[in-house]
């Protein structure tokens, strides 16, 4: 896999180098991640907090290894997922970002938490995401929150259409973001079957399960 992905960055005129691979062992063992870690894997995803609380706290003895929270966020789970993950990358309504916004009384002194805006870019209000119309406004909630580091935005393609268009429209969202914050240039885009459109419309976070995990039997 990573091959197709080194590939598929150097035909967009791209270095592999720029891109970060998360590998979602989502339904699989914690067993999993210590063969993924073993093989030089570092960044690990999870959609769901209980799996991912359980897998992190067997893996807690693993140096370096990074997860991030990838999937819809309760608003009365946020301040557990904070305590685990990396990185969230489904920031998508203000609720999620309020409730991820002071400061841990727990942990005072830990660094502020990496956050992606995800992104609906399908006609299906239900789908998660903000609206794109909405992505500036949410974007300022998450740069006024003391305990949130605004990263980039993210999206899931629709399973309809070319989803190369999806990504470009996500990329322009990324730009406008960039207008408000200049290092937010992350883009967190691409999975298993369409991870070569994403890249090539500027993705630096894909994520990969069943490519590289297989399907959970």
């Amino acid at each position: 896999m990573t091959a197709r992905i080194d590939a598929a960055a150097r035909a967009a005129g791209r270095s592999p180098e720029e891109i970060t691979t998360i590998v979602v062992t989502k339904f699989h063992p914690a067993d999993l991640v210590r063969d993924l870690y073993a093989l030089g894997v570092r960044d690990v995803g999870e959609n769901r907090h209980q799996e991912a609380r359980d897998k992190a706290e067997e893996t807690a003895d693993l140096t370096g290894l990074r997860w991030h929270f990838i999937g819809q966020l309760q608003s009365k789970k946020a301040r557990q997922v904070r305590r685990y993950a990396s990185s969230v990358h489904s920031l998508d309504r203000i609720s999620v970002v309020d409730a991820l916004a002071q400061v841990d009384p727990e942990f005072p002194d830990a660094p502020p938490l990496p956050g992606f805006i995800q992104v609906n870019l399908t006609d299906d209000p239900a789908r998660g995401g903000v609206h794109p119309d909405d992505v500036l406004a949410l974007a300022t909630r998450v740069l006024e929150a003391p305990a949130l580091s605004l990263q980039g935005v993210m999206a899931v393609a629709p399973l309809e259409g070319d989803p190369r268009i999806a990504f470009e429209r996500l990329r322009e969202l990324s730009d406008r973001v960039r207008t408000l914050k200049p290092d937010a240039r992350y883009i967190s885009a691409g999975m298993s079957h369409d991870f070569a459109e994403a890249i090539a419309e500027g993705a630096t976070h894909l994520r990969i399960g069943s490519a590289i995990t297989g399907n959970r039997r």
